[in-house]
C-alpha cells in the first residue's frame, strides 16, 4: 500500500544530529508514512547511521548519491515520493510527535493543498519560538492564497517591512505539508543553490502557492529548527551571494511577469531586495573569511552600489520602520558604508547573545 505521507530528508554530513531527527520522525503519533532519506554524498558516518535505522524500520527508504546539494537531493526525493502528501524535514532538526497527525487531519478534513505550522529556533543553550501575530488557525482559499500568502512570499508591504527578521519566516518548506498532486501536477522543483545562493525554499513556495487553491496556517510550533549547527550552509560565508541573489531576483521578476501579477507584487519584491541588505551585509562581514575591517567595508560599499539594490533602496519607504531600522536603512539608502558596518556588527553580536 502507498503511504499517506512521504517525508523527504536530504542528508549531508550530519552524524551528530541525524539520530535525533530520525527518532523524532519514527516516534510520530501517526504511523502511515515513509521517510525518503537522501544521502547526498556524506563523508562522515551519516550513511552508516541511516542503514542502522533502516534495518529496524522499513518505513525508511535510503537513496545514496553523489553530492549535488540540498536542492537536487530534495528533487530526487520528490521523484521517489509515493505519498498523497509530502513533507520536508532537515536532518539537523526535529519535530513534535503530533506534527504530521495534526497537519494531515486539517488537510484531509478540509481538502487543503498546503498546511503550515510555526516553529521553535533551537540555539543549543536556549530555545526561542518564532512569533507570528496571527490567531491559532488561519484559513485562506482561492484568491486569498495569492493576496495573503503568495504576495507575502514575494516580499513585504506597508507595516510588514517593520520586521525584517520575518522576511522569510513564511518561506520554509519544512514547516509545511503539501498535497502531492499540487507538486507533481505542476512539476514543482527546487532550484540549485549554486545558481541562487539561498531562498530555494521561498522560490519553491512562491510557485506552490500560485497553484494552490487552499492554505491553512496553524500557529503552533511543531517544528524545531536547529540554529547551532556551524557547518550548515546557512551559517557559512558565501563570497558569491550578491551575484547569486541577483539571479534569484531575476527568477522572481520573470515569474511575476509571466503570471501577470500586479503592481503590489513588484513593490513587494523591491522591498525584499531592500530588506536583503541586512542578510547580505551580515554575510559580507563574516570574520572567518574577511578578517580585515577595510575589506569588510569595501564589500559593503560594493553591495550598496549594486544597481538593483540601489534602485530598490531609493524606492524603499521608511515610515513603517522602527527607529533602529530607520537608521539602518538610512545608512543603506545614502550608501554610508561605515555606518552600516557598525550597525551590522551590533546586530551580529545581538544575534548571538540575545535570548
Amino acid at each position: 500500500m502507498k503511504p499517506k505521507i512521504s517525508i523527504i530528508v536530504p542528508i549531508y554530513n550530519v552524524e551528530n544530529y541525524l539520530g535525533r531527527c530520525l527518532d523524532s520522525l519514527l516516534t510520530q503519533d501517526y504511523e502511515d508514512f515513509e521517510v525518503i532519506a537522501i544521502n547526498d554524498g556524506s563523508t562522515d558516518n551519516s550513511l552508516t547511521i541511516l542503514q542502522e535505522y533502516a534495518k529496524n524500520d522499513p518505513r525508511i527508504y535510503i537513496l545514496n548519491k553523489e553530492n549535488n546539494g540540498v536542492s537536487l537531493a530534495r528533487n530526487d526525493g520528490l521523484l521517489k515520493a509515493k505519498g498523497e502528501f509530502i513533507g520536508f524535514v532537515d536532518p539537523d532538526d526535529w519535530i513534535e510527535p503530533q506534527m504530521y497527525k495534526d497537519m494531515l487531519k486539517v488537510a484531509e478534513e478540509d481538502n487543503i493543498d498546503i498546511v503550515m505550522c510555526s516553529y521553535t529556533r533551537e540555539f543549543g543553550t536556549h530555545s526561542k519560538e518564532k512569533m507570528f501575530a496571527f490567531p491559532e488557525r488561519c484559513n485562506y482559499f482561492d484568491e486569498e492564497v495569492h493576496k495573503r500568502i503568495l504576495r507575502r512570499l514575494v516580499g513585504p508591504l506597508n507595516e510588514e517591512v517593520a520586521n525584517p527578521e520575518l522576511l522569510d519566516a513564511w518561506g520554509t518548506v519544512w514547516s509545511k505539508l503539501y498535497r502531492a498532486e499540487l507538486i507533481k501536477n505542476n512539476n514543482l522543483q527546487f532550484v540549485d543553490l549554486s545558481e541562487i545562493g539561498s531562498n530555494e525554499d521561498t522560490l519553491f513556495n512562491i510557485h506552490a502557492c500560485y497553484y494552490a487553491k487552499s492554505f491553512v496556517f496553524l500557529n503552533k510550533p511543531y517544528y524545531h529548527y536547529w540554529r547551532a549547527n556551524n557547518t550548515s550552509i546557512t551559517s557559512k560565508h558565501n563570497p558569491n551571494l550578491v551575484n547569486q541573489f541577483g539571479k534569484l531576483y531575476t527568477r522572481m521578476e520573470s515569474f511575476l511577469y509571466e503570471m501577470n501579477l500586479g503592481e503590489n507584487y513588484k513593490i513587494a519584491l523591491s522591498n525584499r531586495i531592500s530588506l536583503n541588505t541586512l542578510g547580505l551585509g551580515l554575510n559580507t562581514i563574516s570574520r572567518g573569511t574577511n578578517p580585515s575591517i577595510i575589506k569588510q567595508i569595501k564589500g559593503i560599499k560594493e553591495l550598496l552600489n549594486n544597481n538593483r539594490t540601489k534602485r530598490s533602496l531609493e524606492q524603499f519607504d521608511l515610515k513603517n520602520c522602527s527607529m533602529i531600522w530607520k537608521t539602518f536603512f538610512f545608512f543603506a539608502k545614502k550608501r554610508l558604508a561605515f555606518g552600516l558596518y557598525m550597525m551590522l556588527i551590533s546586530i551580529e553580536v545581538l544575534r548571538k547573545t540575545v535570548r
